[in-house]
């Protein structure tokens, strides 16, 4: 393979990945704001939000293991799709039950999730750009869960509100590591 060839496969790589992370910071923002309005005002609608967000999730990390080689080729990736999922029967329980188990499955998904988009992000290191955006989210995520978690335990019922901070930076994170791969690629263009 010549130079020119692989500078192609690399920006063919970098150009899903921006349009994927890019449409990953998009939903998360119209989830956000869903969840400040509509969620807010309503149960059902807070409903149908909590069980989208993780199911969205796995829906994307399948497609971007499938564009990228496939799940066998992304264990992390395709370990994410299964917890995701699982998640998001486990939001669809903990609905039937209070906003505290709600926050408690959204903490335990936070942590697994995070963790394996941080190691997705490590095993992108050395061949995407704008991954250290990626490893900062993981771990953000990590985080996070944990304090659903304790949060969970309040007896301060939760709302959905508590749940779009975390999705806001999520948002945050994808539209950085969109943008540093826009530039990347430009200046590989004019160079």
């Amino acid at each position: 393979m010549t130079n020119d060839q692989t500078n192609l496969a690399e920006s063919g790589k970098d150009y899903w990945l921006k349009r994927y992370y890019f449409a990953r910071a998009a939903f998360s923002v119209i989830w956000v704001a869903a969840a400040l309005t509509a969620g807010r005002q309503s149960f059902p609608m807070a409903a149908a939000l909590l069980i989208i967000y993780p199911a969205w999730d796995a829906a994307a990390n399948f497609v971007d293991a499938a564009r990228n080689g496939g799940l066998a080729n992304n264990r992390s990736q395709a370990i994410n799709v299964a917890v995701s999922s699982v998640m998001t029967v486990a939001v669809i329980v903990a609905l039937t039950m209070s906003m505290n188990w709600v926050l408690a499955a959204f903490g335990l998904w936070a942590i697994f999730s995070g963790l394996l988009q941080l190691g997705t992000a490590l095993r992108r290191w050395k061949t995407s750009g704008g991954q250290w955006a990626m490893i900062l989210s993981g771990g953000q995520s990590a985080v996070a869960g944990a304090f659903f978690i304790f949060q969970a335990r309040m007896p301060e019922p939760p709302s959905i509100a508590d749940i779009a901070g975390y999705a806001g930076l999520g948002a945050f994170y994808f539209l950085v590591s969109a943008v540093w791969l826009s530039i990347s690629h430009m200046r590989r263009r004019t160079a």
